[in-house]
């Protein structure tokens, strides 16, 4: 189960790296053009690059804290803020119509359940 569960973070951790990288550092001109970006057009680019830093840091947060094992809580702990920010995100894509990246949505947000369920439960690092 261990093995499953540092899988299922690194997974999410290059989810989280590919989103936060995309939404920092590319000009919000450019996210709207590409499909699923749509729903970047009514939002400010300062809020896009928000949510860009936040991606980054959980990235960061579902892999170092259990790999230096200075503070490894901070792991399940992201994993349920992922969680939040996958309930917004499927509020938004639901908002404009985007289904399939719900349903993308959805299968990050298990993946953060599963690793807050483990980590905080049977597999927890103290």
């Amino acid at each position: 189960m261990n093995i499953t569960l540092w899988i299922a973070a690194g997974l999410l951790a290059v989810v989280a790296l590919a989103g936060g990288i995309s939404k920092t550092f590319v000009p919000k001109e450019k996210l709207a053009a590409v499909p699923g970006g749509e729903w970047t057009e009514p939002i400010s680019g300062g809020f896009i690059k928000a949510l860009g830093v936040l991606e980054l840091l959980a990235a960061v947060g579902l892999i170092l804290p259990a790999a230096l094992d200075i503070v490894p809580v901070l792991v399940p702990v992201t994993a349920a803020c992922w969680v939040l920010l996958m309930v917004g995100a499927m509020i938004t894509h639901l908002r404009d119509g985007g289904y399939k990246f719900v349903v993308l949505n959805v299968a990050y947000l298990a993946l953060a359940v599963f690793i807050a369920w483990g980590r905080f439960g049977p597999q927890s690092f103290s």
